[in-house]
């Protein structure tokens, strides 16, 4: 019996998206998981989602939640690159970079709060940097190579909206007069980078029914 390779690959192709955006919504689970394990220890509003490394059994639900998405957002590239998109276009690089950050985030842990910077959180901080502005800048160039992905558009730059001002939040000048929200506004920020990604996948399905 001829196995029908071109029938393979079409289907492979065609499931790539589903797979990707699948993964993205089980990459979540240990994200809600964190918030009701540690309820009443970190406050969401006030505290960043790194701080959920410090209550028990926090660091490997972060853990998971961190290296889950970093392997999401890899399928979603994936489901790109079965679409066509170059492997090493800027935006199959930046997403890349993404997950990466994401990875060097997870084993480089953040420092407490009050705490002096360490090796390790100082690498946290800059990894965690260059995540905010690699995904929504790789969105940004992923829907000027796409017109018709118009909420790749949006949701890109409003994520880099949300990640620059994050970013701000942290320098040196501004770090002690951040506001009491700053965790909810990096939930918000999460948010709109995992619609982003969403969007992405959703749009890597399209151009294979189209």
């Amino acid at each position: 019996m001829l196995i029908d390779v071109t029938l393979i690959t079409r289907k492979a192709k065609a499931a790539a998206p589903a797979i990707a955006a699948g993964a993205l919504a089980f990459s979540l689970v240990p994200i809600l998981l964190l918030h009701l394990v540690a309820a009443g220890t970190i406050d969401p509003v006030r505290d960043v989602i790194s701080d959920y490394v410090f209550p028990p059994g926090g660091a490997v639900l972060l853990a998971a939640a961190s290296l889950g998405l970093a392997g999401a957002s890899l399928l979603v590239r994936h489901a790109l690159l079965k679409q066509g998109l170059p492997k090493r276009s800027p935006e199959s690089v930046l997403i890349a970079l993404w997950a990466a950050g994401l990875v060097v985030a997870t084993f480089f842990p953040t420092d407490p709060t009050g705490v002096e910077t360490s090796f390790s959180g100082a690498v946290h901080r800059y990894a965690g940097a260059a995540m905010f502005v690699c995904l929504p800048l790789a969105g940004w160039l992923l829907a000027r190579r796409r017109p018709e992905a118009t909420a790749v558009r949006w949701l890109s730059l409003a994520s880099g909206a949300a990640s620059l001002a994050f970013l701000l939040a942290h320098a040196p000048l501004l770090e002690q007069s951040v506001p009491e929200f700053l965790g909810l506004f990096e939930r918000v920020l999460y948010a709109l980078l995992y619609a982003q990604l969403f969007a992405v996948a959703a749009t890597a399905r399209t151009e294979v029914a189209s």
